[in-house]
Formats: C-alpha cells, structure tokens, sequence
C-alpha cells in the first residue's frame, strides 16, 4: 500500500528506542525525512533520523527549541508524532493515591500531557500551512487506570482529550489529530530489567523474565501477547497518510486486545 508520504517531515518526540524509535525508522523507510528528538540520541536514531536533536520536552523551552531546530533542519513540518512520555521509573512509585508526592504528578503531567500541548503549540503554524497532521500517543490506561504509576493514566486520559478538542478545532482548516493508545509494548520501558517492568517485577517479587513471560496472561490479552513497537508505528504511518484522509479525532486502540469493554 502506497502511504503517499514520501518526501514530507516528521518531528517525532521520545524518539531514542522503543516506540519512538519504531515510528522514526518507519516513517523515514516511507520517504519521510524524520526529525528525531530524545534527550539522548541513541546510534539507532541518528542513523534512522535525517536530524535529531537532543533536548528535555519536560518544559516549555525544551518543545519550542525542538520545533525551531525541526523547521531549520528539514525546512517545517508536515507531521508531529507527540510520543514522549512515561517518565524515569526510579522517580515514579507505585503505590497509591497517598504516596505519590507533588512533585511525582507534577514531573508526569509535564512529560505526558504538557510536552504535547506546548510542542503542538510551537509548531502548529508550520502543520496548518501545510496541512498536516498530528498523532499523540496516549495509553489504554487513560481508560483503566489500574496498575499505572499515580498521575500517569490521568496525564493520558488528559492527552487524549486534547487530542479530541484539537481534532475539533483544526479540522476545518485541513489538519487531522488522531490518537493511538497501546496497551503493554514490548519497548525498553518493559523489556529492560532497569526499566519499568524490573521494578514491577520487584514490586511482585518475581524475576524480571518472568513477569515477561507471564504478562499477557495475567493481563488479559486476547492475543496471547504484548504489542511490538513497529506495530504500534505502522498504525501511526497509516493514520499520518493520505490513506487516512478521513479519519478525524479518533482514539485507535492497539492492544491485543486488554480491553474488554466495546
């Protein structure tokens, strides 16, 4: 299938691994010049990339700078994939309500719902004078918040919206906002034993190979298996295209199907 987007940018936020990474190396196989920012830059997407830039998305600074260095590099911007998000799991606890601090809600709603509105802010002007389009990556947990560290289903839940009010708004003038929420993938945040799944793993006293191994199980999923990256990233090609031309303020589910509920 032709995706038709050869030859147009892309800023993808988060992109050093994991998903991120997934959409960079997809869209720049579909002829897109992908602009990759993370605040490491990682051998793997310098080499995807056709600019990176290392920056923390975290704070208003960080997102404007981004975007100027995009249109800079690959001169505007056609696409903006809102990926960044999560947060560094020795800074996030898991337990409840009361033991999350200020300072937890504050640094997760920063990185997953105020990374996207002050980069989509920055570089909307660019995107609506080409006609573009933006995808947020939100999560399955804005939807059931059980098991996420506190303040993390609530950030998404809050993009997801945004993704709506935006879709609403920038419609009419020829700009598509869609949203894609994985369900558990099998990115560094799980796969790495330092990660987010090692200190679940802690959390339940199990080894970090088997919580791997026992999680779609217990998670429910119908497929008998987690997401992979590049799934979630041919999902987001798909709805950056032509191919998609139609589909407006959309929040597509890739799960293996976790939820239950239609």
């Amino acid at each position: 299938m032709d995706l038709g987007i050869n030859g147009k940018t892309a800023l993808v936020t988060g992109a050093s691994r994991g998903i991120g990474l997934a959409i960079a190396r997809t869209l720049a196989a579909e002829g897109v010049r992908v602009v990759g920012a993370s605040r490491t830059v990682t051998p793997e997407l310098e080499k995807a990339a056709a600019a990176t830039v290392p920056v923390d998305l975290s704070t208003p600074h960080g997102a404007t700078t981004v975007v100027e260095q995009a249109i800079a590099a690959v001169g505007g911007i056609d696409f903006l994939v809102n990926n960044v998000g999560a947060g560094d799991p020795e800074k996030l606890s898991l337990g409840g309500f009361l033991d999350a601090s200020d300072e937890q809600w504050q640094a997760v709603f920063d990185l997953n719902l105020f990374s996207a509105v002050w980069t989509t802010r920055a570089a909307l002007p660019s995107i609506l004078e080409r006609k573009g389009a933006i995808v947020n990556i939100s999560s399955i947990n804005a939807r059931v918040p059980t098991g996420s560290p506190v303040g993390y289903a609530e950030a998404k839940a809050a993009l997801t919206q945004l993704s709506k009010r935006l879709s609403e708004e920038l419609a009419p003038h020829g700009v598509r906002v869609n949203t894609v929420s994985p369900g558990i993938v099998a990115s560094p945040l799980w796969t790495d034993p330092n990660g987010f799944g090692g200190k679940v793993a802690d959390a339940f006293g199990v080894s970090h190979d088997d919580l791997l191994a026992n999680i779609a199980g217990q998670s429910g999923i119908a497929s008998g298996r987690i997401t992979t990256p590049e799934e979630v990233a041919d999902l987001v090609a798909f709805l950056l295209s032509e191919r998609a031309a139609n589909i407006h303020g959309a929040d597509h589910v890739i799960d293996g199907g976790t939820l239950k509920a239609a």
